[in-house]
């Protein structure tokens, strides 16, 4: 059994003070913001997969070259597993036009 003694709090008072001045919250409504586009540098955005789809159609029409296929692959990795097995609806990564 120990003996140690534990901390006696009974005579602790606590006081909020409510009566601190008001402060006044920051004024935002004259900022403004703007983005351009920035699929140029991060990307080129999605494409969704239609019936009749291949990675090097799609790589044509939205890439402009056929055998760009293999860009689109590499930036679908975490969804494809096999550039022969895509599927109408699946959303893939477009990479940026080079």
């Amino acid at each position: 059994m120990s003996t140690d003694k534990k901390a006696d709090f009974s005579g602790v008072t606590s006081k909020v003070d409510t009566t601190a001045e008001k402060v006044e919250k920051a004024d935002f409504s004259g900022v403004t913001a703007s983005v351009d586009t920035t699929a140029e540098k991060v990307g080129g955005g999605t494409y969704t997969v239609q019936k009749g789809d291949s990675l090097s159609k799609i790589a044509k029409e939205q890439l402009g070259e056929p055998n760009a296929w293999k860009k689109i692959f590499d930036a679908n990795k975490d969804v494809l597993d096999d550039p022969d097995k895509i599927f109408p609806g699946q959303v893939l990564k477009l990479p940026p036009k080079t």
